[in-house]
Protein backbone atom coordinates (compact mmCIF):
# COMPACT_ATOMS: atom_id res chain seq x y z
CA UNK A 1 0.00 0.00 0.00
CA UNK A 2 1.02 3.24 -0.54
CA UNK A 3 3.71 2.39 -3.28
CA UNK A 4 4.61 2.78 -6.84
CA UNK A 5 4.81 -0.50 -8.85
CA UNK A 6 5.16 -1.31 -12.15
CA UNK A 7 3.15 -4.77 -13.19
CA UNK A 8 4.01 -6.50 -16.52
CA UNK A 9 0.99 -9.03 -17.97
CA UNK A 10 3.04 -10.59 -20.77
CA UNK A 11 0.34 -12.68 -22.79
CA UNK A 12 0.33 -14.66 -25.76
CA UNK A 13 -1.78 -15.65 -28.54
CA UNK A 14 -2.56 -18.71 -30.60
CA UNK A 15 0.41 -20.02 -32.68
CA UNK A 16 -0.37 -21.37 -36.59
CA UNK A 17 -1.30 -24.79 -37.64
CA UNK A 18 1.71 -26.10 -39.39
CA UNK A 19 1.58 -29.42 -41.66
CA UNK A 20 2.50 -31.26 -37.97
CA UNK A 21 -0.46 -30.47 -36.59
CA UNK A 22 -2.81 -28.10 -34.94
CA UNK A 23 -1.30 -24.60 -33.44
CA UNK A 24 -0.54 -24.22 -29.48
CA UNK A 25 -2.39 -22.01 -27.35
CA UNK A 26 -1.31 -19.35 -25.17
CA UNK A 27 1.56 -19.07 -27.14
CA UNK A 28 4.02 -16.82 -29.43
CA UNK A 29 5.23 -14.69 -26.49
CA UNK A 30 7.02 -11.72 -27.82
CA UNK A 31 9.41 -11.29 -25.12
CA UNK A 32 11.52 -14.94 -25.69
CA UNK A 33 10.78 -17.32 -22.69
CA UNK A 34 8.96 -14.58 -20.60
CA UNK A 35 5.75 -15.69 -19.12
CA UNK A 36 2.99 -14.05 -17.15
CA UNK A 37 3.19 -15.26 -13.33
CA UNK A 38 0.98 -17.64 -11.66
CA UNK A 39 -2.10 -14.77 -11.67
CA UNK A 40 -2.57 -15.63 -7.62
CA UNK A 41 0.99 -14.43 -6.87
CA UNK A 42 -0.18 -11.27 -9.45
CA UNK A 43 -3.20 -10.74 -7.16
CA UNK A 44 -0.99 -10.71 -3.76
CA UNK A 45 1.60 -8.31 -5.15
CA UNK A 46 -0.54 -5.45 -7.08
CA UNK A 47 -3.97 -4.00 -6.18
CA UNK A 48 -5.81 -5.95 -8.67
CA UNK A 49 -7.91 -8.83 -9.23
CA UNK A 50 -8.19 -11.43 -12.14
CA UNK A 51 -11.88 -11.71 -12.97
CA UNK A 52 -11.47 -13.92 -15.93
CA UNK A 53 -8.28 -15.88 -17.54
CA UNK A 54 -9.53 -18.39 -20.18
CA UNK A 55 -9.19 -19.11 -23.86
CA UNK A 56 -10.35 -16.91 -25.98
CA UNK A 57 -12.60 -19.98 -27.73
CA UNK A 58 -13.28 -19.52 -31.82
CA UNK A 59 -10.14 -17.53 -32.14
CA UNK A 60 -8.29 -19.94 -33.66
CA UNK A 61 -8.25 -20.40 -37.54
CA UNK A 62 -9.84 -22.76 -38.85
CA UNK A 63 -7.28 -25.61 -41.33
CA UNK A 64 -6.85 -29.15 -41.66
CA UNK A 65 -4.73 -28.07 -38.55
CA UNK A 66 -6.08 -25.46 -36.88
CA UNK A 67 -4.79 -22.71 -35.23
CA UNK A 68 -4.08 -22.37 -31.19
CA UNK A 69 -6.58 -19.84 -29.32
CA UNK A 70 -5.77 -16.91 -27.70
CA UNK A 71 -6.74 -16.24 -24.32
CA UNK A 72 -8.93 -13.87 -22.86
CA UNK A 73 -8.44 -12.00 -19.43
CA UNK A 74 -9.97 -9.15 -17.33
CA UNK A 75 -8.11 -7.26 -14.52
CA UNK A 76 -9.70 -4.74 -12.17
CA UNK A 77 -8.62 -2.22 -10.16
CA UNK A 78 -9.30 -2.77 -6.59
CA UNK A 79 -7.50 0.04 -5.14
CA UNK A 80 -5.28 3.26 -5.85
CA UNK A 81 -4.68 5.01 -8.89
CA UNK A 82 -3.06 3.72 -11.70
CA UNK A 83 -2.02 4.02 -15.91
CA UNK A 84 -2.06 1.67 -18.12
CA UNK A 85 -0.09 0.87 -21.63
CA UNK A 86 -0.51 -1.83 -23.90
CA UNK A 87 1.61 -2.63 -27.04
CA UNK A 88 0.04 -5.38 -28.67
CA UNK A 89 -0.24 -6.65 -32.43
CA UNK A 90 -3.30 -8.03 -34.79
CA UNK A 91 -5.78 -5.14 -33.69
CA UNK A 92 -7.44 -5.32 -37.09
CA UNK A 93 -6.30 -8.55 -39.11
CA UNK A 94 -5.69 -11.74 -37.22
CA UNK A 95 -2.50 -13.76 -37.83
CA UNK A 96 -2.75 -15.28 -41.29
CA UNK A 97 -3.73 -18.58 -42.46
CA UNK A 98 -0.91 -20.67 -45.09
CA UNK A 99 -2.39 -23.02 -47.64
CA UNK A 100 -5.79 -22.62 -47.80
CA UNK A 101 -5.98 -21.97 -43.75
CA UNK A 102 -8.38 -19.02 -42.21
CA UNK A 103 -6.77 -16.32 -40.32
CA UNK A 104 -6.64 -16.01 -36.54
CA UNK A 105 -9.22 -14.25 -34.54
CA UNK A 106 -7.93 -10.57 -33.89
CA UNK A 107 -6.99 -9.14 -30.57
CA UNK A 108 -9.25 -6.74 -28.58
CA UNK A 109 -9.07 -4.51 -26.04
CA UNK A 110 -11.82 -2.44 -23.67
CA UNK A 111 -11.34 -0.65 -20.84
CA UNK A 112 -14.43 -0.13 -18.60
CA UNK A 113 -14.10 3.44 -17.14
CA UNK A 114 -16.60 4.00 -14.39
CA UNK A 115 -19.39 2.33 -16.22
CA UNK A 116 -18.04 3.78 -19.59
CA UNK A 117 -16.35 2.08 -22.34
CA UNK A 118 -13.05 2.62 -23.51
CA UNK A 119 -11.65 1.23 -26.72
CA UNK A 120 -7.97 2.21 -28.53
CA UNK A 121 -7.82 4.43 -31.25
CA UNK A 122 -5.18 1.40 -32.47
CA UNK A 123 -7.40 -1.36 -31.28
CA UNK A 124 -4.16 -3.07 -29.84
CA UNK A 125 -1.47 -0.12 -28.73
CA UNK A 126 -2.36 2.51 -26.14
CA UNK A 127 -0.78 4.56 -23.42
CA UNK A 128 -1.12 6.36 -20.48
CA UNK A 129 -5.15 5.32 -19.82
CA UNK A 130 -6.00 6.76 -16.11
CA UNK A 131 -7.64 4.03 -14.27
CA UNK A 132 -9.65 4.34 -10.85
CA UNK A 133 -10.59 1.81 -8.12
CA UNK A 134 -13.03 -0.56 -9.77
CA UNK A 135 -11.94 0.60 -13.23
CA UNK A 136 -11.34 -2.94 -15.52
CA UNK A 137 -9.01 -4.03 -18.21
CA UNK A 138 -10.54 -6.61 -21.05
CA UNK A 139 -8.25 -8.18 -23.69
CA UNK A 140 -8.47 -11.02 -25.85
CA UNK A 141 -5.04 -12.48 -27.58
CA UNK A 142 -5.83 -13.66 -30.84
CA UNK A 143 -5.57 -16.73 -32.68
CA UNK A 144 -3.39 -18.25 -34.46
CA UNK A 145 -3.79 -18.44 -38.76
CA UNK A 146 -5.08 -22.20 -39.84
CA UNK A 147 -2.75 -24.31 -41.81
CA UNK A 148 -4.47 -26.53 -44.77
CA UNK A 149 -7.68 -26.56 -46.34
CA UNK A 150 -10.40 -26.36 -43.32
CA UNK A 151 -13.02 -29.11 -45.31
CA UNK A 152 -10.09 -31.95 -44.99
CA UNK A 153 -10.12 -31.49 -41.60
CA UNK A 154 -10.92 -35.08 -39.67
CA UNK A 155 -14.52 -34.31 -38.23
CA UNK A 156 -13.83 -36.27 -35.49
CA UNK A 157 -10.89 -33.62 -34.50
CA UNK A 158 -13.91 -30.65 -35.04
CA UNK A 159 -16.52 -32.78 -32.84
CA UNK A 160 -13.68 -33.20 -30.32
CA UNK A 161 -13.16 -29.41 -30.28
CA UNK A 162 -16.74 -28.45 -30.07
CA UNK A 163 -16.94 -30.84 -27.36
CA UNK A 164 -14.25 -28.92 -25.59
CA UNK A 165 -15.76 -25.48 -26.01
CA UNK A 166 -13.35 -24.46 -28.49
CA UNK A 167 -15.91 -23.79 -31.06
CA UNK A 168 -19.57 -23.40 -31.47
CA UNK A 169 -21.72 -26.12 -33.61
CA UNK A 170 -22.55 -23.08 -36.29
CA UNK A 171 -18.55 -22.59 -36.24
CA UNK A 172 -17.61 -26.10 -37.03
CA UNK A 173 -20.32 -25.73 -39.96
CA UNK A 174 -19.75 -22.70 -41.00
CA UNK A 175 -15.68 -22.85 -41.10
CA UNK A 176 -15.36 -26.35 -41.11
CA UNK A 177 -18.28 -28.25 -42.95
CA UNK A 178 -18.61 -30.63 -40.32
CA UNK A 179 -22.45 -31.35 -38.85
CA UNK A 180 -22.95 -33.14 -35.44
CA UNK A 181 -25.46 -35.26 -34.40
CA UNK A 182 -27.67 -34.45 -31.48
CA UNK A 183 -25.13 -36.34 -29.09
CA UNK A 184 -22.08 -35.02 -30.21
CA UNK A 185 -20.85 -37.03 -32.69
CA UNK A 186 -19.62 -36.64 -36.27
CA UNK A 187 -23.63 -36.64 -38.66
CA UNK A 188 -21.57 -38.54 -41.55
CA UNK A 189 -24.10 -37.77 -43.91
CA UNK A 190 -24.50 -34.46 -43.09
CA UNK A 191 -20.97 -34.01 -43.03
CA UNK A 192 -20.60 -35.62 -46.43
CA UNK A 193 -23.92 -33.56 -47.62
CA UNK A 194 -22.18 -30.13 -46.59
CA UNK A 195 -18.28 -30.70 -48.04
CA UNK A 196 -19.83 -31.70 -51.56
CA UNK A 197 -19.16 -35.27 -51.32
Amino acid sequence: RKRNYVMYVISGGGEGGSPHGDGISNGCLTIGISKTPPIEVMEQFFPILFEEYSLHEGSGGAGEHRGGFGVNYAIRLRRGAARASMVMDHGRVGPQGALGGADGGVNTVAVDQSGKEYRPLHLSKDQDIQLAPGDVIRVSTPGGGGYGDPFRRDPAKVARDVMRGYYTREQAEQRFRVRLAGDGTVDAPGTASLRGA
